[in-house]
């Protein structure tokens, strides 16, 4: 009970002084704004970004999990093989998984992108190419 009361009071805490964090035009002019004002997922390495972005649905380990929805295991996952399969859902989301085109820049879905390609069991060190990955984001 004590736990949920101290989760309550944080939750209600990073509500009312969440869009103070940021400049308030800038959080206006946008429907991406998150609790903390950030338009922009400020973390820019694949481990930060995975920790901090993705691991609540696909888990820490990557073997995804059920609950209030199916969340895809990432680890030993063979489509991962080609870099584009999950550039694409990182930009376009699918399903429950929300598109992150505008909270991330290329530079951040390549280094998320490499991340996931290269942990959790999966060998897929292929780079992903820069100019494919702009194509693609480009190509909506």
């Amino acid at each position: 009970m004590k736990k949920q009361i101290m989760l309550a009071g944080l939750t209600l805490a990073l509500l009312s002084t969440g869009a103070h964090a940021a400049d308030s035009a800038q959080v206006s002019a946008t429907k991406h704004a998150n609790l903390l004002g950030y338009t922009k997922f400020p973390q820019r390495d694949g481990e930060a970004l995975y920790k901090a972005v993705c691991a609540g649905c696909h888990m820490p380990d990557g073997k995804g999990g059920t609950g209030a929805g199916f969340y895809p295991a990432l680890a030993d996952n063979g489509n991962l093989a080609a870099w584009a399969y999950p550039a694409l859902l990182i930009l376009n989301g699918s399903k429950a998984m929300p598109s992150f085109r505008a909270e991330m820049d290329d530079e951040q879905i390549t280094a998320v992108v490499t991340y996931i390609r290269t942990k959790f069991g999966n060998k897929y060190d292929d780079p992903v190419p820069p100019d494919e990955l702009k194509a693609l984001r480009e190509a909506k």
